[in-house]
């Protein structure tokens, strides 16, 4: 019987990462400790959630990837992401753009499910660009054609 994994610390799932191919630097503010890692080039941050019995140890974690927004962004992006996709919520925080997904390993979870997780994350990260660059694509052609267009003033003239 395979055995149950029921808390993940920074160690573990930096090995869970690094296993997996990514590079993972820990970094730790006002004393939280976060994984910073990336994906297809889309950075992401591993924040722990809730504490386990055990001193560094937590029952859950969340997969975070911040976009910094420039410009403003279309009314609606947020909730169309999250009306059409399951397992990762898009909101907007400040003038960051920010999809995360929870992943809870209380109960005890297979190593195989948190592998799972992550595939599951790095597919959601890859659709993530797709859809901004769709979205971004439709609303240029949304607004190029609800702007008039104007004749040359020779033609205008003419008739």
């Amino acid at each position: 019987m395979t055995s149950m994994i029921e808390s993940v610390g920074a160690k573990s799932l930096t090995e869970l990462l690094q296993a997996a191919g990514y590079r993972v630097n820990e970094t730790e503010q006002n004393g939280i400790v976060q994984l910073l890692s990336a994906s297809q080039g889309i950075g992401f941050a591993v924040r722990f959630g809730n504490p386990a019995p055990t001193p560094g140890e937590y029952l859950d974690f969340t997969f975070s990837c911040a976009l910094r927004v420039q410009g403003e962004l279309p009314a609606g992006l947020a909730e169309q992401w999250n009306a059409s996709r399951r397992f990762a919520r898009l909101s907007l925080q400040g003038e960051f753009l920010v999809m995360e997904m929870d992943v809870v390993v209380a109960a005890g979870v297979s190593a195989d499910h948190l592998r799972s997780h992550l595939e599951l994350w790095d597919r959601l990260l890859q659709e993530f660009i797709v859809f901004l660059r769709e979205y971004s694509q439709n609303a240029a052609r949304v607004q190029a054609a609800a702007e008039p267009v104007e004749a040359p003033l020779e033609e205008a003239v003419a008739s």
